[in-house]
């Protein structure tokens, strides 16, 4: 829908002009898969495909949402969102949560909200693994910033829409996904540092173009499988501090102690460990190839993350392996690997944008022939975060 199409919809919704344009990308991460719970850096980059919202501050103390992509339109009262049910005590749907979610959250921080009437709708391929749950959160954290003059700068609202998903929808997320939602920068991988909160935006190489490949398989991480892995990090990490008592996390494990003491690991301990001790290094690598503008040993890097995560942390799936196994098959893919935390959802790959078209094509069709399966495959490119527009209509006091 475009943005016309979005602010007639608001009218013919709520009767009235809306006052905001809303746009919050989803982001893809490029390195440093399930390192996040480790106190590891990461690298992703925000898309630029994104949550448009058309949007009005109503000064008042309920909620009016429309979900163009659910058919469905919900009100909430502010001072019963604890509560999480509508006005009409029906418990609110599952998309309604999120943005629920961070008016309380904002609430929560001690922030006065007040009333809105909003319409979104998104080209984000939902449960693809792209994070359209934090680009719901931090548009709507970006809406009420601006709307009700918060002064909230960007990482702290991305912080007040992590603790959303955690302890309002129940979700455990680390902060990367509300992160790179709020303060990607175009044309750049975002680098940062889950421990400190450092983050530093680096150009991606250039003649390059971000493709994702959606393999059509939606993410079935159960809790329990998140669980396990987050269990034998811990547990890693207790075994290890017999050794290096210092260690608060695998973070503070290099590889060459990794080396030293892993014999002292049970078999799938070690595997887990292994994974995110290495995973960390690559970031660094990529990070110093992202600076001298290294292309190939970035892709090389890339690769080498996903048959970690395929080997290693085993969270890979026939159809993403497949996807890769193509995707290094075809002229101009410089690396691939999966994207967010596996058991379906989505391959990243970085293409020669010369290259990128008859990548795509041939990504497509071998894919359908090896698997029976249509893979959604979109030209990407790394995005600015999220933003808000002021298109007519008063400010609230």
């Amino acid at each position: 829908m475009d943005e016309q199409g979005l602010l007639e919809s608001f009218r013919q919704c709520f009767g009235a002009e809306p006052t905001y344009l809303v746009r919050s990308p989803g982001r893809v991460n490029l390195l440093g898969e399930h390192v996040d719970y480790n106190d590891g850096p990461v690298l992703p980059a925000a898309i630029d495909r994104a949550i448009w919202m058309a949007a009005q501050a109503t000064g008042g103390s309920e909620v009016e949402l429309f979900s163009l992509d659910f058919n469905e339109r919900v009100t909430i009262r502010l001072d019963a969102v604890s509560q999480k049910v509508a006005v009409d005590g029906k418990a609110l749907p599952g998309w309604a949560l999120y943005p629920a979610g961070v008016a309380w959250a904002l609430q929560q921080a001690g922030f006065r909200v007040g009333g809105i009437r909003a319409v979104y709708t998104s080209n984000l391929p939902i449960g693809a693994g792209l994070s359209s749950s934090a680009a719901v959160e931090v548009g709507f954290g970006m809406l009420w910033n601006e709307a009700y003059r918060l002064g909230i700068e960007r990482l702290r609202l991305a912080e007040l829409c992590q603790r959303a998903e955690n302890e309002y929808v129940g979700l455990a997320c680390g902060l990367m996904d509300q992160f790179a939602s709020a303060c990607g920068v175009e044309g750049h991988a975002l680098f940062f540092d889950t421990r400190s909160r450092q983050w530093q935006a680096l150009p991606l190489p250039p003649g390059t173009v971000i493709v994702i490949a959606d393999s059509g398989v939606r993410r079935s991480l159960t809790s329990s499988a998140y669980n396990e892995r987050r269990q034998s990090c811990e547990q890693a990490v207790e075994l290890l501090r017999q050794y290096l008592p210092g260690i608060r996390a695998l973070r503070d494990v290099s590889p060459t102690e990794f080396a030293a003491y892993s014999e002292f690991l049970p078999p799938l301990v070690r595997r887990r460990a292994e994974h995110v001790v290495k995973e960390i290094q690559r970031v660094f690598s990529a990070t110093n190839a992202l600076r001298r503008e290294d292309s190939r040993a970035f892709g090389a890097l890339m690769y080498a993350g996903h048959a970690s995560l395929r080997d290693l942390y085993e969270v890979s799936l026939p159809e993403l392996d497949t996807l890769v196994e193509i995707a290094r098959s075809l002229p101009g893919c410089l690396g691939a690997r999966l994207t967010g935390a596996g058991f379906g959802g989505c391959t990243v790959n970085l293409v020669e944008m010369e290259q990128a078209e008859a990548f795509i094509q041939g990504l497509k069709q071998a894919y359908q022939q090896r698997t029976q399966r249509q893979a959604q495959v979109y030209l990407c490119r790394a995005s600015a975060g999220a933003s808000v527009k002021v298109i007519a209509g008063n400010l609230p006091g």
